[in-house]
């Protein structure tokens, strides 16, 4: 199995970077071949300019600092997004490479004239999200989960018809203490063993 695992926090040091790091463990470990995407180290310009969304619909992306990307995206079988949830959603920075590489005839196809997009992406038979959270639990339900929804209901329908998908959060993370965090960690563990 392909896993790219795309990761998205600005601070080296943070717990997301020892959840990267004990996910990707994990899954070499089980034989999977794994691609690193960590958006904050190369420096990633999530910013649509006008001229890239005048032609959104007519091609594919033209700037070539996206090729890297939209390649690894072909390469995928299953995706794995590691980041924190700021404001109940996606970092920027994430939302933007959503924008940006899920594009026109990368991710999908439009139609000439009314119907169904068609999918370009069909080959990722697997989505993850793990990510931390400072709300609690039944706050983040009561908001609605957007960050979830975005990737777990709106990029999943463009993978393949049978994606099977996971969510993982440490809700609390302001007021995590180094058992929870361990707790949680072994939980990651647990869950990537049987992704």
């Amino acid at each position: 199995m392909r896993v790219l695992v795309v990761y998205c926090h600005p601070v080296p040091e943070s717990f997301c970077a020892s959840i990267r790091d004990s996910a990707i463990e994990v899954l070499k470990a089980r034989g999977w071949e794994v691609r690193l995407l960590d958006l904050y180290a190369e420096n990633f310009d999530p910013v649509m300019g006008c001229g890239e969304r005048r032609s959104y619909n007519e091609h594919a992306p033209q700037d070539p600092a996206l090729k890297p990307h939209i390649e690894n995206l072909s390469w995928a079988q299953a995706i794995l997004f590691i980041y924190p949830t700021w404001w109940y959603g996606l970092p920027a920075m994430l939302k933007g490479w959503l924008d940006r590489v899920w594009a026109t005839d990368v991710a999908f196809r439009l139609p000439a004239g009314k119907g169904r997009i068609q999918s370009l992406v069909r080959h990722v038979t697997k989505i993850g999200v793990i990510t931390t959270c400072g709300a609690p639990t039944w706050w983040s339900v009561v908001v609605g989960q957007p960050g979830r929804k975005t990737i777990l209901r709106g990029m999943r329908a463009l993978c393949a018809t049978r994606c099977r998908t996971f969510f993982l959060a440490h809700y609390l993370m302001d007021a995590s203490t180094p058992k929870t965090r361990a707790a949680f960690l072994e939980k990651v563990r647990t869950k990537l063993e049987r992704f």
